[in-house]
């Protein structure tokens, strides 16, 4: 079916104001954290994969950073064991680990390089404990507590942080034109497996990499200004001053602190965007008004 004159018209201005950024980002590495309603909507799966093995052929090095929160959930429950949460972090212990580990290195990895296969890449899935890419240290963290005179501990079990991140495996399967396909599983000194937060482990691989991008999928369109404008644009400086005054509070602060220190490492650019659009990966890299808030490093524009 041929294309009318207006619809032909389109295609090539889209594709004119893709070719320099195209030119711009051949050989340079984007690392993408891959979650929300983009994992979960079959439409919005298809249109990821298509876009990240579009991003390898035109000659952008993708790395795929995959969360799976709901799927390791839906696991649990099937199992019969409530899920239970301490300010926002699983709590994990030896039998939900091991849950983690089938669902997030396995079932969610799994569909995830078949989908970017399909599509015609050339995707391997990798866990963090592989090559001992990602080293971790367990997590704990305090909360004051008005029946006892210290901070208490809370242990939530097998939840870990980046300690380091070699990237010698992610280099070589660059190299031979792969794309990594990361479960965010790190290991400990002690060789126990940890769930890292996968905004946490994508930021920490973009800085490893000095990627040009770091990219975090959301379930929101971006940073917002009080009367709900998209806020793009913005320096690293300027980001401070949003959360200074609390125009970024709640949900949105984890993955504007990941971004921030993601650009502060040494990544050219971090953006957050709306994965609830169709295609939204390639629209944020390859058109001029984007899907979402992009955030560079320094105080003002």
């Amino acid at each position: 079916m041929s294309l009318d004159p207006s619809q032909a018209m389109n295609v090539a201005h889209v594709l004119t104001e893709a070719l320099p950024y195209i030119r711009r980002f051949t050989g340079r590495t984007v690392v993408v954290k891959y979650g929300g309603n983009a994992m979960v909507d079959e439409r919005l799966k298809q249109g990821f994969a298509r876009d990240i093995v579009l991003m390898k052929l035109v000659g952008m090095n993708p790395i795929v950073v995959h969360g799976g929160g709901p799927q390791i959930g839906e696991h649990l429950a099937r199992m019969g064991k409530e899920s239970e949460f301490v300010e926002g972090m699983r709590v994990t212990d030896a039998e939900t680990m091991d849950v983690v580990q089938m669902v997030l290195g396995g079932l969610v990895n799994k569909e995830i390089v078949r989908l970017l296969n399909q599509h015609g890449g050339c995707a391997v899935g990798l866990t963090g404990k592989d090559g001992e890419m990602i080293r971790a240290r367990k997590l704990t963290f305090t909360r004051s507590n008005p029946e006892l005179q210290e901070p208490e501990i809370i242990d939530v079990g097998h939840v870990g942080e980046v300690e380091s991140i070699d990237a010698s495996v992610l280099h070589m399967l660059a190299e031979d034109d792969f794309i990594p396909v990361i479960a965010p599983i790190g290991v400990g000194e002690d060789g126990a497996a940890y769930n890292i937060n996968a905004d946490l482990v994508a930021g920490r691989i973009a800085e490893v990499l000095e990627a040009e991008k770091l990219m975090l999928l959301t379930n929101t369109p971006g940073v917002l200004d009080p009367e709900g404008n998209l806020l793009t644009g913005l320096t690293a400086g300027e980001v401070d001053d949003l959360i200074a005054d609390g125009t970024i509070a709640g949900g949105m602060l984890p993955k504007i602190r990941c971004a921030l220190d993601a650009v502060a490492g040494g990544v050219k650019a971090a953006h957050i965007v709306d994965g609830r659009v169709e295609h939204a990966v390639l629209l944020e890299i390859f058109t001029d008004e984007g899907v979402g808030t992009l955030i560079r490093g320094g105080r003002h524009e």
